[in-house]
């Protein structure tokens, strides 16, 4: 009888272990790569993307730009939204155009991006199935306080860029697939020029890398407002020389990544973050994002909800 028992005792957990092994298959099924928090912003940091399992039920990946990130903008927002859906946001902080492949990967349930072009190239490729406009802010070209290059005050980025290679100013570009780095390869294009030489150090980094670097070296850089006024509180010794200029807007998008690309994609929890996000009360919270620290909104609000109750209620 004891045989029997103990025998009966050996197949009870042979099948649990094998029940075990199969929902294991079946889990590893639905994985997706899985980038580390605030990956590196470069080509070498795809390369060194981990295969894990899918994001768990009340989690939402979020793939976006290092501005959203280095600004402190993320930190502000998203325990809000984490306490109100009872999620966790998981960020991956990347450049914009990493950010989209991502995205095309199916790694990611929604992006929240700058780069429109290429955000509008992602929704016709049917990449994503909705895009919103959330807000934006303008791009500034930063450099020493005693501007060797002599481009303080310019209003056209495009002559800034053309004074700044004819003295071959030391230069740091991001160098990566980035927002900010498109923005300066269409500035350098329109002004008919091809950065190259030992003036122009393209770094293959984040934008608070760069303005570490260009500090560091009084050397010039094309920054998004944002992460600037948040890196120039902490010390940084560069000065905005050149902003206002029309070419250097700078607008954010939130997409929704297309669920075909990948079943484990959570569709109804990135919905949820897209109404959220573009609604009229986390506007206002944009809009007060930065005014106490710096005296002025590091974002400007931008969605149909919010122009729609302006429209309505007229502000002053």
């Amino acid at each position: 009888m004891q045989k029997i028992l103990a025998v009966d005792s050996v197949m009870k957990g042979f099948l649990c272990l094998s029940l075990l092994l199969i929902l294991s298959l079946l889990w590893g099924g639905c994985s997706r790569a899985a980038i580390p928090q605030s990956a590196a912003d470069t080509p070498a940091a795809t390369a060194e993307i981990l295969v894990s399992t899918q994001a768990p039920a009340g989690h939402l990946i979020l793939a976006t730009t290092t501005s959203t990130d280095d600004s402190g903008l993320l930190q502000y927002l998203l325990p809000d939204f984490e306490r109100e859906y009872n999620v966790k946001v998981d960020v991956i902080a990347v450049g914009t155009g990493q950010a989209l492949q991502i995205g095309r990967d199916g790694n990611a349930d929604v992006l929240l991006v700058h780069a429109r072009a290429q955000e509008d190239e992602f929704m016709a490729a049917k990449h994503g199935i909705r895009r919103e406009d959330v807000m934006y802010n303008d791009f500034v070209l930063v450099g020493p306080p005693d501007d060797p290059a002599g481009i303080l005050g310019m209003t056209s980025a495009i002559e800034a860029f053309k004074q700044l290679a004819e003295a071959q100013a030391r230069f740091v570009s991001r160098g990566d697939e980035s927002g900010t780095y498109a923005k300066e390869k269409s500035i350098w294009a329109k002004a008919s020029i091809e950065p190259k030489g030992e003036w122009y150090l393209s770094i293959g980094q984040g934008m608070s890398e760069a303005l570490t670097i260009a500090s560091e070296q009084q050397a010039y850089t094309l920054s998004d407002r944002a992460t600037y006024l948040a890196r120039a509180a902490q010390g940084l010794n560069l000065k905005i020389l050149v902003e206002g200029d029309a070419a250097l807007f700078n607008p954010y998008g939130v997409i929704i990544v297309n669920p075909e690309k990948n079943p484990a994609i959570h569709i109804e929890l990135a919905t949820k973050f897209v109404e959220w996000i573009i609604s009229v009360p986390v506007q206002e919270k944009i809009r007060a994002f930065g005014i106490e620290e710096f005296g002025q909104s590091l974002f400007i609000p931008d969605s149909r909800p919010w122009h729609d109750a302006r429209i309505i209620t007229p502000q002053p």
